[in-house]
C-alpha cells in the first residue's frame, strides 16, 4: 500500500492490477469481453456507467460502496461519486 502526503494528511492508496479487477468482478457475477469490455455473465451484457457508456476494465476502479454502480478512472466519474456522496 503506497502512502503520500496531500496538505499534511496521509493518503492510503490501493492500485489493483488487472487480474485483481478480474477477481473483484468475478465476486460481482461480471466477466471481461473479447473486446475488453466488462459484461454481466449471465446476459452477456456490457456493464454501464451511470451515464451510459460501456466500461473497459482498464478504466475501472471499482464499484461504489453498496451497489454495483460502476466507478471508472476518468475525473467526470470520480466527480459525480463525490458529488453524490457529499449531498
Amino acid at each position: 500500500m503506497k502512502r503520500e502526503v496531500l496538505s499534511n494528511k496521509k493518503i492510503k492508496k490501493i492500485i489493483f492490477d488487472d487480474n485483481m479487477k478480474r477477481v473483484i468482478l468475478d465476486i460481482f457475477d461480471k466477466s471481461v469481453d473479447e473486446d475488453g469490455y466488462i459484461i454481466e455473465n449471465e446476459t452477456g451484457d456490457r456493464v454501464l456507467t451511470p451515464k451510459g457508456d460501456e466500461v473497459k476494465l482498464e478504466n475501472f476502479v471499482g464499484f461504489t460502496p453498496g451497489s454495483e454502480i460502476v466507478l471508472t478512472n476518468d475525473l467526470p466519474s470520480l466527480i459525480q461519486y463525490v458529488d453524490v456522496k457529499t449531498y
